[in-house]
């Protein structure tokens, strides 16, 4: 088809209701707010541009809450790191690219007037035992407020886990922080696991949280022990309540942002509630070129530190940049769902300066993009403005958009483009069963933060579409369970 026909033809508006959800408050968790992604008119901004992210605290995070009876805030909720908690069913890369590209573009499911557009970029995965060496410094919060049972004795049991896969090919040291910081044990072996758990189930908590000079030390220790072309990284367990030295988001983004300058990454394990400061985790992640998960559950701590713990910890792309370029005889707006956080300027995309998100081995990256076809009737505030589209050449008549990605191998500093043309042929009105349930975790995130992008969504039009599929994956299952949950909650205005 030349154009894609209209998203209204086979909405099914059976699945309509006027209940709208209702999320309850009052914690002392600190979260930050940004505000979701609006419309865009292609004539206005033919460019979308932004960094990749493999977070998944949100998600866990977001059980705790529900299994804990309600929602503290709706800032916790980032459905970027919702979609990314899921394993999809994309091909890998082929030849010498580290991604395979995998699109898929339907109707949407609570939107008649647009479609919804899935992307997913995936890396191969590696064992970690047989990946590049690596000098581990576990940096571990010990201080008063780490001691509760969701904190303290769950890291402990989450880094006893992670011990029994390190090798003898691996350099493992602990620095804790209290009201001071302490080296506990330096440049061990990896397969001096006795010792390395001894360590770890000793520790007790007590005092204030010094965390910015816990991060000093980590770091000195991580050069001392610096592995050229291996896996350098500070891994990070905390509340992320800090209350002693550099504190504030502000002083903790400069801080990593000079670190990162070393080669070294910094990965963030989140623990515990009542007092999470969810925005300086996510702050110190993003800005130390490491991931951000969170840790509810001995199931957490193994799928994050055994199950994926080469994607979690052997990076195979930094810096890695998208850029989404609409084709105006096509397409007339648009809206990415989720990164917020993420969101770049369109000259950022070119610039090997601006720092970007890392993508692990084993990783996949899963975009969503609501998209306003030229038939709709939706209307956008539009502006004049050009776009590599505006040309007569009948090549690009059937594109609907452009996807680019830089990226940098993990030991360069200039980036590599991929191009990637998307044609009408990725529309399709037999959307695969990835497709239906990520556009689930979509819905269920704007439900849950009052979207007002939701139009026809809603619980009841939710867990309709989501009890049709057949699930086999066991998070996919936990995900339906969650949902039905939430469904039967009384919040409802």
């Amino acid at each position: 088809m030349g154009e894609i026909e209209s998203a209204t033809e086979s909405y099914d508006s059976s699945l309509d209701t006027e209940d709208d959800y209702y999320y309850s408050n009052g914690s002392g968790e600190e979260y930050n707010n940004y505000e979701e992604n609006d419309f865009t008119a292609v004539s206005e901004e033919s460019l979308s541009t932004f960094s990749a992210d493999v977070d998944t605290a949100s998600y866990s995070n977001l059980r705790r809450m529900i299994n804990d009876g309600y929602i503290y805030d709706q800032d916790a909720i980032r459905v970027e790191e919702m979609l990314n908690y899921f394993d999809y069913d994309y091909k890998g890369p082929s030849g010498k690219e580290p991604f395979g590209v995998n699109v898929q573009i339907g109707k949407c499911p609570w939107n008649s007037e647009t479609l919804l557009m899935m992307v997913g970029m995936q890396t191969d995965e590696i064992d970690f035992s047989e990946g590049p060496n690596s000098n581990l410094v576990f940096l571990l919060d010990v201080s008063g407020s780490m001691n509760d049972p969701d904190k303290l004795p769950l890291m402990q049991q989450a880094f006893c886990m992670l011990a029994e896969n390190l090798t003898s090919k691996d350099r493992v040291s602990i620095v804790t922080y209290a009201g001071e910081d302490a080296v506990i044990l330096e440049g061990a072996k990896g397969s001096k696991t006795n010792l390395i758990i001894d360590k770890i189930t000793n520790l007790e908590a007590g005092g204030s949280t010094a965390g910015s000079a816990g991060i000093q030390t980590a770091y000195e220790i991580a050069e001392k022990y610096f592995i050229r072309g291996g896996n350098n990284r500070v891994i990070l367990a905390t509340d992320g309540d800090l209350n002693v030295g550099l504190t504030t988001e502000y002083e903790l983004t400069e801080l990593i942002t000079e670190k990162r300058e070393s080669g070294i990454n910094l990965s963030v394990l989140g623990f515990g509630t009542g007092n999470i400061k969810d925005n300086n985790m996510e702050a110190l992640a993003d800005n130390g070129n490491g991931n951000y998960a969170y840790i509810d559950s001995v199931y957490e701590a193994k799928k994050v530190l055994v199950d994926e713990l080469g994607a979690n910890m052997v990076t195979v792309a930094k810096d890695v940049k998208f850029q989404v370029e609409f084709n105006p005889d096509q397409i007339k707006g648009y809206r990415l769902i989720g990164y917020e956080n993420r969101v770049l300027e369109a000259r950022d995309f070119e610039d090997d300066e601006k720092d970007a998100g890392e993508v692990g081995a084993g990783h996949s990256v899963t975009v969503m993009y609501e998209l306003v076809p030229v038939s709709s009737e939706m209307e956008l505030d539009e502006k004049v403005n050009g776009t590599r589209y505006n040309t007569s050449d009948e090549k690009y008549k059937d594109e609907l958009l452009t996807i680019n990605v830089r990226y940098k191998e993990p030991n360069k500093d200039n980036s590599k483009l991929l191009t990637y043309p998307i044609t009408t042929k990725a529309y399709t009105n037999k959307t695969s069963d990835d497709w239906k349930f990520a556009s689930c975790v979509a819905e269920f995130a704007m439900i849950l933060k009052n979207s007002p992008f939701l139009d026809n969504g809603s619980m009841n039009h939710l867990t309709k579409r989501l009890n049709r599929l057949k699930l086999k994956d066991g998070y996919k299952k936990e995900f339906v369970q969650m949902v039905n949950t939430v469904a039967e909650w009384d919040y409802y205005e």
